[in-house]
């Protein structure tokens, strides 16, 4: 069964109705009582466009669309602004973007043309994005490199020791990621490239790895077994388990905000993919949203206030048909 204001009437966010409720609600407050939300990137007529949702797929709200194809969407630590990538040049330049929560204020990071700049990551504090760059080099070598900026766009710099992408910050400020070699395989390294630890060693490839908010755990996709599926493991890489037994393959793993579940995209047979969650132990398994892909879960944004967003957006849309 679709979600009821997913598929009735996708709902644009109202900036100027958002900023008083921002205001008068003092988010930051509310976050004490909250639980967390979901950011992802949704299907529409003309391409994809980010939206938010509360964890259980209740609620569906349209943030913005920037470009014809927005996603990788990361919300901020403090869950005021979300992360993007876009395309541009027929799909052939992707760029980092920065938007509040609200869909006001968004902001182009990265401006390279003809390189595929995505999987942006925020730090701990909220003062530093990660994002993962690829391109065709001069020689026609494909490269894969990792690259960090400050939240405003400022200081872009290479991490030059690492090759690879999916990379992510943990919570203890190192870096995730998996490596370029075929196949792929999942390491930990220190924000300057050192101490580098690999987790998997697999003939077939791991990738999209994500550290659970405790950093005890990482959900990693792997086709070790045929098909690609979903699977955790212990942070130092023991313990490696297969979580899903699907049909099709998986995609995009993201952790609950209070790391007891794993969402996760599959296929749907129309062309794109539906999100799901299911326990870290594998039970449990459900759908969550319609028509949804680039999941990750945020903190600081309470049902109550996803409440009031839905309200006030409903009772806009009653006005305007009304006049």
């Amino acid at each position: 069964m679709r979600n009821r204001y997913f598929s009735q009437s996708r709902v644009l966010l109202a900036p100027l109705a958002l900023m008083l409720l921002i205001s008068g609600c003092q988010l930051s407050q509310e976050a004490t009582s909250s639980s967390h939300f979901l950011v992802y990137s949704a299907r529409e007529t003309n391409g994809r466009s980010l939206y938010i949702s509360d964890e259980e797929g209740t609620y569906s709200l349209k943030v913005m669309d920037a470009t014809p194809s927005d996603g990788y969407p990361a919300a901020s630590p403090d869950g005021k602004q979300i992360a993007f990538y876009g395309k541009y040049d027929n799909y052939k330049t992707w760029s980092i973007h920065r938007v509040n929560v609200d869909g006001t204020d968004m902001q182009r990071l990265t401006h390279k043309k003809l390189v595929w700049d995505s999987a942006p990551s925020w730090s701990a504090d909220g003062k530093t994005i990660m994002f993962s760059r690829e391109y065709e080099d001069a020689n026609g070598e494909w490269r894969e490199e990792i690259w960090l900026m400050n939240a405003d766009g400022s200081e872009q710099r290479q991490v030059e020791a690492l090759e690879g992408r999916a990379a992510s910050f943990t919570p203890d400020g190192r870096i995730l990621f998996q490596s370029k070699t075929g196949p792929s395989q999942i390491f930990l390294a220190d924000i300057d490239g050192g101490n580098l630890l690999q987790l998997t060693k697999n003939d077939a490839n791991a990738r999209s790895p994500k550290m659970s908010p405790d950093g005890s755990q990482i959900a990693f996709l792997s086709n070790r077994d045929g098909n690609q599926e979903l699977y955790t493991m212990n942070a130092d890489g023991t313990n490696q388990r297969r979580i899903t037994f699907n049909e099709v393959e998986d995609w995009d793993p993201a952790w609950s905000g209070d790391g007891t579940r794993l969402y996760f995209v599959s296929d749907n047979g129309d062309r794109f993919y539906d999100v799901y969650t299911v326990n870290k132990d594998g039970s449990s398994l459900r759908k969550v949203l319609d028509d949804g892909s680039q999941v990750s879960s945020a903190r600081h944004l309470s049902r109550k206030y996803l409440e009031r967003l839905v309200d006030a957006n409903s009772q806009e849309r009653k006005e305007v048909s009304g006049r």
